[in-house]
């Protein structure tokens, strides 16, 4: 009830991307469907029904990746401190997330049934009745089971998906964690370096109070006053009004100062890890391809928009896919750091520093599109007009995977303007023209146009040659 509550209770731009989900999982429930009425009305061909169901797995993975993307982006099932006071903690928010995901998945799967149905004939009212009812075997009885399990495909693994990724973890160390839950004597928190007898607790002057342990001798210089200063947090997003208090000894930590309304970004992150991996495996990708070029006899396998290939090109275009994700966020990270190099102004810095703090949440996406548009550019290069049309559920499974990929990055950049909000505000607290900001979002768009452009065309053109010669 709480998630139906909560889903009612949105804004209708939330609405819109609950319903793109809906939308998609009706498209991909719609195939998975299709894919079980042609194994009914021609129960002799076992194993073109097995390559349809496998290539129902594509728009089913876009639209888990687009039903996760929104349960990122959805405000409603953020932590709050109200929520969190009558007992909605991170745990039971996941739990909402996973609900309100499979609430839309279920929406999709619905209309789907209802539109295979109209189409088989089985239901009446609509213009269409009866349009497929040859291909979807209507002569012949719908097995309900299989129908419902098909259609459960895409609400359960949707919901498994975001209630794995939005689990609540803990991100201190592995050291801070065993020391979190260790006790010492007495309910002591923490551990001692060394054992004390039984009884130490009573003598005098063992434990410093607290006041005194913290209070500054007499006799310290008055140096380290002046080392307490309020310093400025260059680690901090531009233009992020954040004072601090440096404290000179050693392992202190960084204290907000008074009157900070939130608390301290974190530390500018790292190039992201996955940039070596992701360009091995495209390499390995292209290799694979390569080698499909050189094989003469290799068996053929009949691929989208009627063409043929050994399965040595599915799996280097597969792997092709896998690279551009995974090194996505690597390129976007370089991408953000080539814009800051050669002596950069305040907008090449700042569009720069963005783009190397929203590395992660936007490179995948992108390397996703990438991988998506250079699939589409091979197709359509190496489409021959005389040969067999694309039927209408090729369309649409090649309508779905592209539009799931671009519906999560534009969520993915919802999600990135919504991350850096109190960054944004405190530039326009200190006087920074709406206009800058435009700019350095036009001057981020570019870049990455101008860095993955050039590459999925690449990308693309050794993508085809194994089917070009």
């Amino acid at each position: 009830m709480l998630a139906l509550r909560l889903t009612r209770g949105a804004r209708p731009a939330v609405q819109l991307r609950r319903l793109l989900v809906a939308l998609a999982s009706a498209g991909t429930g719609f195939l998975l469907l299709c894919t079980l009425g042609h194994a009914i009305s021609h129960p002799e061909d076992a194993s073109g029904a097995v390559l349809r169901l496998a290539w129902c797995l594509t728009p089913l993975a876009a639209t888990v990746h687009l039903a996760l993307a929104v349960a990122r982006t959805d405000p409603g099932t953020r932590p709050r401190p109200g929520l969190a006071a009558i007992g909605l903690g991170p745990a039971r928010l996941m739990a909402v997330s996973a609900a309100t995901t499979a609430l839309s998945c279920l929406l999709g799967s619905m209309l789907a049934l209802l539109f295979f149905l109209h189409l088989r004939g089985d239901l009446t009212g609509m213009p269409f009745d009866g349009a497929a009812a040859d291909f979807l075997a209507a002569g012949s009885p719908l097995p309900l089971p299989a129908a419902l399990t098909l259609l459960a495909l895409v609400p359960v693994i949707a919901s498994v998906t975001v209630a794995c990724v939005l689990r609540p973890r803990d991100d201190r160390p592995a050291a801070a964690r065993r020391e979190a839950r260790s006790y010492g004597r007495f309910g002591a928190y923490g551990r001692t370096a060394a054992r004390e007898p039984f009884g130490a607790y009573g003598r005098f002057r063992v434990r410093q109070s607290a006041g005194e342990a913290t209070a500054p001798r007499k006799d310290a210089p008055a140096a380290a006053d002046e080392d307490r200063r309020p310093a400025r947090d260059l680690s901090a997003g531009p233009g992020q009004d954040s004072a601090l208090v440096v404290d000179p000894a050693p392992g202190s930590t960084l204290a907000v100062a008074p009157g900070q309304e939130s608390a301290l970004p974190p530390a500018p992150r790292e190039a992201p890890k996955g940039l070596p991996w992701g360009i091995a495996v495209l390499a390995a990708g292209l290799a694979v391809e390569a080698y499909a070029n050189r094989q003469g006899a290799a068996p053929a396998t009949p691929l989208p928009a009627g063409l043929t290939g050994a399965p040595s090109v599915l799996v280097g275009w597969l792997l092709t896919a896998v690279g551009l994700a995974v090194a996505g966020p690597g390129l976007t990270h370089l991408c953000g750091r080539l814009l800051q190099s050669s002596r950069p102004g305040a907008l090449r810095l700042l569009a720069g520093r963005v783009l190397m703090a929203e590395a992660t949440r936007i490179g995948r996406p992108l390397g996703v599109v990438c991988a998506v548009a250079s699939g589409t550019y091979a197709m359509v290069m190496l489409y021959d007009p005389t040969g067999p049309e694309v039927g209408p559920l090729t369309t649409l499974g090649l309508l779905i995977v592209t539009s799931c990929a671009l519906a999560t990055l534009l969520t993915a950049a919802v999600e990135a303007k919504q991350a850096r909000s109190d960054t944004t505000a405190a530039l326009l607290r200190l006087g920074a023209p709406a206009t800058t900001l435009r700019s350095a979002a036009a001057l981020r768009a570019g870049a990455l146009l101008a860095l993955f452009g050039p590459l999925t065309l690449v990308v693309a053109e050794l993508a085809a040659l194994p089917l070009t010669s």
